[in-house]
């Protein structure tokens, strides 16, 4: 059981990195954070052909509650095998946690592909969080629907903010997220180089008020990135983006949603830990 701990604890740290990695690969005059949605994925060179049909606010919707559907189906399937059995919930988060990395790669590298890729990657990252979830569950009765309410209402939140145009996405607003979305992702990849090594960074993993400020500071920047995402899907269906680019920007808005949630879950562990 020790080495499970020990491999799913590992997993737990490399896996949001995964997330911030991908946001910071590529930085436009767009500015966003995510490199999955980009100014550039306007352009003639950022799709192949001018599709007969065109993005739409409604289209997009639709794609994201179809893969969001997708996840959470996987998410019980794996969830009800980890809540029976703990030392099973290994597999799927290694498996699903690769699965889902190697799937971003893919989809941002071929964006026509993104209804396939993305429902794959949702039942991937499906796979992943229901068995993190029940490993969490067994330590924290109770935290894995606070962390869903949370997410659910920061996306909820924001949305309504950003239609209502209390929050804008300027240019300083873009630079400001991509900076601190950078500036997370090194100290992440620090603590995973570090940790082959047997050496963690201190504090920002603990419960303690530092470890617990850290984790405060990382889903605020994880809940920005919504906004940037927001963006990218009202500038698509402006400029007419082809009818597939809404399925890629679903895509994005959910591997933000997965960071936000891993991040929420994380926080709250440290806050129950405290508790005991």
């Amino acid at each position: 059981m020790g080495a499970f701990q020990e491999r799913a604890h590992f997993v737990i740290d490399i896996h949001p990195s995964e997330r911030i990695i991908a946001r910071v690969t590529s930085f436009t005059p767009m500015r966003t954070s995510n490199p999955l949605l980009t100014n550039s994925t306007f352009t003639p060179q950022g799709y192949a052909a001018q599709a007969t049909q065109v993005m739409t606010l409604k289209g997009t919707a639709n794609a994201t509650l179809m893969l969001v559907l997708m996840m959470m189906a996987a998410a019980s399937y794996t969830w009800k095998i980890a809540i029976e059995n703990p030392a099973s919930a290994g597999g799927w988060i290694i498996g699903g946690a690769i699965a889902g990395f190697v799937l971003v790669l893919l989809t941002t590298w071929k964006k026509e592909w993104a209804a396939i890729t993305g429902s794959l990657y949702a039942i991937a990252e499906g796979l992943f969080l229901g068995g993190l979830s029940a490993m969490y569950e067994h330590q924290f009765h109770g935290i894995v629907i606070q962390a869903v309410l949370l997410t659910g209402g920061t996306l909820i939140a924001l949305l309504a903010a950003y239609s209502m145009g209390i929050i804008k996405a300027t240019e300083n607003f873009k630079l400001g997220v991509f900076a601190a979305t950078g500036g997370i992702a090194l100290v992440y990849l620090v603590s995973i180089v570090l940790g082959f090594f047997g050496i963690q960074i201190p504090f920002i993993h603990s419960n303690g008020t530092i470890g617990i400020l850290f984790s405060v500071g990382v889903v605020i920047v994880a809940a920005l990135n919504l906004v940037l995402d927001f963006d990218f899907i009202e500038n698509g269906c402006e400029r007419g983006a082809p009818k597939y680019m809404e399925w890629y920007a679903a895509f994005g808005l959910l591997v933000t949603l997965v960071w936000l949630y891993i991040e929420i879950l994380r926080l709250l562990a440290k806050l129950n830990s405290r508790r005991d």
